[in-house]
């Protein structure tokens, strides 16, 4: 958790004064049982009312300036753990925005979501108790003992045995729940991962009539999290039965020893008072020190499974001293190049060999079979993920010695699944150039076919876009999708499997509309439909990883045994 404590720094000064505020509480809450012995010893005693009356304005004052001080801890604790919970927040997003595709598959969606928010309110309640509860606790604790002493010595004793055995009281406690703590995170994880599935699956989980064996899987994963988190709350509130039993045991022991001093003349009514008051002050603060360590270990767990996100090093990150590529490529010039490339993916080999050029302005299908590495092709070109041997050339560079913001500001990309923010469609498109003007997103728009409908709403290009894009169909969500890649004006553009949602017509007019408006863009059409990639300069055949062919739509059904194979299922 020491790891974190960069995201405190800027948040010292707040920190001290919300600590100081709160020490100086506890030293005011010392000094109330001593007026409250004065009261007894000397107002009730001696029946003066006065001094009664003057005693109870003065603990009135000194609670008033108490409660003043925990409210300022409190406002600086809440101001600094929010903060540093933001900017963790924040540094998380930043971290994984750098993660290659491999990254977070090896991660998981599910996993980082609850890193980004499970396990950083974790680390947020633990700043907070950092300020409000650690000086406090061992203060009042350490004092209250100290002032026992003061007052008596011989009965300050019964601190000194009943301390040990609450120690140890909270020590098997803590020994048995901190494992059971790190096991319920797990098991929250789990439950994140089918919550996920379900969610996003919901639409297939119904069509299939699956919902009672999910409804199943929903609750064994919740019923897992749920005896976790029984069994160690369980073990938790044994804490304060226990420790109020010791308690009440070290009161009863020191009534009766401390009305026998009375008795004898040693001690004085008020001093037992007082001392009753610090033997509660003194087990209080052992019960805060002891859920402060729940707390810190379960922020402990937390913390490590955030650094894990902040320490990992993306296995795709620009080299030093990288330049920027230049727009300009003359026509007929090879802009993307695969130079035997191989690509595995945990270790099972996606693509082999794999060599083709693609020259500005054509059009260049890629068709094969699912499973076959068309998508691959598409995500090795971005530099979303890696080569495993030979090379990607970008305009006669190396992928690898190009700056990757430069590398993905001259590559528009629509993948297979279109994905809608929430907003706009005006702000969705300009996601593709932030400064885009309201002309530039509507001949966006008109060149993807998607400005026949998007001009029949209501408010045009400034009508809303719900949740994952749920109020638009399949083909319009592809179409502003294709939209959005297409106003930046890009070198290349990568259409991966984005067609596949429309009808033959709107497909025919899409492409046709593309080769009017992008006639100085490259295009890469990747898809299963012959139909989408037929009249496109050159068409590669993929077949598990390898290239079957590589021509013209004629050529391949001449030459090709796996393009003719293709093509007749699909005209039949």
């Amino acid at each position: 958790m020491f790891k974190l404590r960069e995201f405190l720094k800027p948040y010292i000064k707040e920190t001290v004064i919300g600590s100081g505020a709160k020490l100086f509480e506890a030293i005011l809450e010392l000094l109330l049982p001593i007026f409250m012995g004065k009261i007894i010893d000397i107002g009730i005693v001696n029946k003066d009312m006065p001094y009664i009356g003057k005693m109870a304005l003065i603990m009135f004052v000194v609670i008033s300036i108490g409660l003043a001080s925990a409210s300022l801890c409190q406002y600086y604790a809440s101001y600094t753990c929010q903060n540093v919970g933001n900017d963790i927040r924040k540094e998380l997003l930043r971290k994984i925005s750098l993660f290659s595709y491999a990254d977070i598959d090896r991660f998981g969606n599910s996993t980082l979501i609850n890193r980004m928010t499970n396990d950083v309110n974790q680390v947020v309640l633990a700043v907070a108790m950092l300020i409000r509860l650690v000086s406090r606790a061992p203060f009042l604790c350490i004092g209250a003992i100290v002032m026992s002493i003061y007052i008596a010595p011989k009965m300050s004793l019964i601190f000194l045995i009943l301390i040990p055995i609450f120690i140890l009281v909270i020590a098997v406690i803590m020994k048995r729940t901190i494992p059971l703590y790190k096991n319920a995170q797990g098991k929250m994880d789990n439950l994140g991962h089918v919550l996920k599935e379900n969610l996003t699956g919901v639409r297939v989980i119904r069509a299939f009539a699956r919902h009672e064996n999910e409804s199943e899987r929903i609750k064994d994963a919740t019923e897992e999290v749920s005896k976790a988190y029984i069994k160690v709350t369980n073990l938790s509130a044994l804490m304060n039965p226990i420790t109020s039993l010791i308690m009440n045991i070290g009161i009863i022991v020191l009534l009766y020893v401390g009305g026998i001093n009375v008795n004898i003349g040693t001690l004085t009514q008020g001093d037992i008072v007082v001392l009753i008051n610090y033997i509660t002050q003194v087990l209080l603060a052992l019960i805060v020190v002891a859920n402060l360590l729940v707390t810190f270990t379960k922020a402990s767990a937390s913390s490590v499974r955030i650094n894990e996100v902040l320490e990992y090093v993306p296995s795709i990150k620009d080299e030093e001293c990288l330049e920027d590529i230049s727009e300009e490529i003359i026509m007929n010039k090879e802009i993307v190049t695969f130079d035997n490339v191989t690509f595995k993916y945990n270790s099972e080999e996606v693509l082999s060999d794999l060599s083709f050029s693609i020259k500005k302005g054509e059009v260049f299908g890629i068709v094969g079979t699912t499973g076959s590495g068309k998508s691959t092709v598409a995500n090795l070109i971005p530099r979303f993920y890696d080569t495993t041997k030979g090379k990607v050339l970008f305009k006669g560079k190396d992928v690898r010695k190009i700056s990757q913001n430069s590398l993905h500001d001259q590559i528009g990309i629509v993948p297979q699944k279109s994905v809608l923010f929430t907003g706009t469609i005006s702000e969705n498109i300009k996601w593709g150039k932030e400064n885009a003007t309201n002309e530039e997103i509507i001949e966006a728009l008109k060149a993807a076919q998607a400005y026949d409908f998007v001009s029949k709403m209501q408010d045009g290009i400034d009508s809303v876009i719900y949740e994952g894009g749920k109020n638009f169909s399949g083909g319009q969500k592809q179409r502003l999708a294709i939209a959005r890649a297409l106003v930046k004006k890009p070198s290349l553009i990568i259409l991966d499997d984005s067609l596949s949602a429309l009808d033959y017509a709107t497909d025919k007019k899409l492409r046709e509309s593309l080769k009017e408006s992008l006639k100085d863009t490259t295009t890469i059409i990747i898809s299963q439909r012959i139909s989408s990639i037929i009249s496109a300069d050159k068409i590669l055949v993929l077949d598990d990883g390898k290239c079957m062919g590589l021509g013209t739509h004629e050529e391949l059904l001449g030459n090709c045994p796996t393009y003719r194979e293709i093509y007749e299922s699909q005209v039949k």
